[in-house]
């Protein structure tokens, strides 16, 4: 559900697209809708994750020069710099504390072996850096209306697959906890 909630500002925007058929009108509603968001999560939950900050951030700052100077370019880029930068802060995690993003995440919820860790938090960084990469390869070489397609079908339809094929391997690799015995035995 709640993957769904992070990309309804994606769809507000592509709602927009298919009814005005103006990328500047969808990401001027996307800033707003996005700040939105953001309000409504911080005064349900009194926490705002880091990578709704991120995105946030970008949504406002490439969102706004896309309506300032009437440039499509800056929020084609955007969904392309949000998963370089995760990519980025994934694969710096291996190398920074004990534990990387991924772990860090799911371990309240999943006992895995440190190599599964790895294996995981490196996928996510290779499915980042891929996903960045077709952004833009869309971006550059398709319609403007496919890229909006591509943002709200392709970009979600590429994560729930990942997604569910995370757990396919999670499911081979998870640690079941010890049960305790029944003290009235």
């Amino acid at each position: 559900m709640k993957l769904l909630f992070d990309f309804l500002p994606i769809a507000i925007f592509f709602a927009v697209y298919k009814y005005s058929n103006d990328i500047i009108l969808a990401t001027a509603v996307l800033i707003p809708v996005t700040l939105i968001q953001m309000g409504y999560t911080w005064l349900r939950t009194h926490k705002i994750e880091k990578m709704q900050l991120v995105t946030l951030v970008l949504v406002i700052v490439l969102g706004g020069a896309t309506v300032l100077f009437q440039d499509k370019t800056f929020i084609q880029w955007k969904p392309t710099v949000v998963n370089w930068l995760f990519a980025a802060a994934f694969l710096g995690s291996q190398f920074i504390g004990s534990k990387s993003l991924v772990q860090r995440m799911m371990e309240a919820s999943v006992t895995l072996p440190a190599p599964v860790w790895t294996r995981l938090n490196l996928a996510w960084v290779v499915f980042f850096v891929v996903m960045g990469g077709l952004n833009l390869f869309v971006a550059y070489t398709m319609s403007e209306e496919v890229w909006v397609n591509f943002k709200l079908f392709g970009m979600l339809g590429l994560t729930l697959v990942f997604i569910i094929l995370q757990g396919v391997y999670l499911s081979r690799h998870i640690q079941e906890e010890p049960q305790q015995q029944n003290s009235n035995e």
